[in-house]
């Protein structure tokens, strides 16, 4: 029998009484996690960091209701984006080792970068987080990832775009697309980031790549569909 997350566990009950628990569906309602997880990012990370978790929140409600997803993945996936955002490089590294990551160079030099991956870390361990969806949009976060779902491009999005970021009319434009398409979005989203990371200056993670080269290839595909029925008919020719 699979032992209850150490999250979940009632203090002073045995696992036993504890896996029952589980089974019997009484374990605490979403609210109640909700309430879990604002209680600890109270304690480990600072006021300005929680009011932009919750503008991802937000932001990513309202996509995944646009977009026709999953709305309480998504509001669990982004309230926990964060989870790690303040832990030491040192932890973050030693949390990546143990947990059997592999690592770029460039996360060796740059450990704040796994942030993300140790977020999903603390969701599954502290909060007994087990969908693997939201696991994997806590992870992608950052850096996107060319697998990732469409709840995952929601976290990304949220997470790059919430009203506190700014209102740069390349901002408008990309939050106007994270409306209408989230592929179209998710490329142009991480083409934009590239674009900073050059004119500053700084090293480019090449899962950034992959991912914006993934989702333009994406996108590339879905528009070149109806061009493609579109000639068929001119032609006379069933697709």
């Amino acid at each position: 029998m699979r032992e209850l997350p150490k999250a979940l566990q009632t203090d002073g009950t045995s696992p036993q009484v504890n896996q029952s628990i589980a089974l019997s569906g009484l374990l605490p309602p979403p609210d109640r996690t909700r309430a879990r997880v604002l209680a600890w990012l109270k304690g480990n990370v600072p006021e300005t960091r929680i009011r932009h978790i919750l503008r991802v929140e937000q932001f990513a409600i309202e996509l995944a209701q646009l977009h026709g997803l999953n709305v309480e993945k998504a509001a669990q996936a982004a309230l926990m984006h964060d989870l790690a955002k303040f832990f030491k490089p040192k932890r973050l590294l030693s949390m990546a080792i143990a947990e059997g990551l592999t690592l770029d160079p460039i996360d060796e030099s740059n450990p704040h970068l796994l942030h993300a991956d140790a977020g999903a870390i603390v969701a599954r361990d502290e909060f007994g987080v087990q969908d693997e969806e939201v696991l994997d949009a806590i992870r992608h976060h950052t850096l996107g990832s060319p697998t990732m779902t469409l709840l995952g491009c929601v976290v990304y999005l949220a997470d790059g775009l919430e009203p506190g970021r700014g209102n740069t009319p390349e901002l408008e434009e990309l939050r106007r697309l994270s409306h209408e398409d989230l592929i179209q979005a998710t490329w142009r989203a991480a083409d934009a980031s590239l674009r900073h990371l050059i004119q500053a200056g700084h090293l480019i993670h090449p899962r950034t790549v992959q991912t914006r080269n993934a989702f333009l290839q994406q996108y590339k595909q879905t528009e070149a569909k109806p061009r493609t029925l579109q000639n068929h008919f001119v032609k006379g020719i069933q697709p």
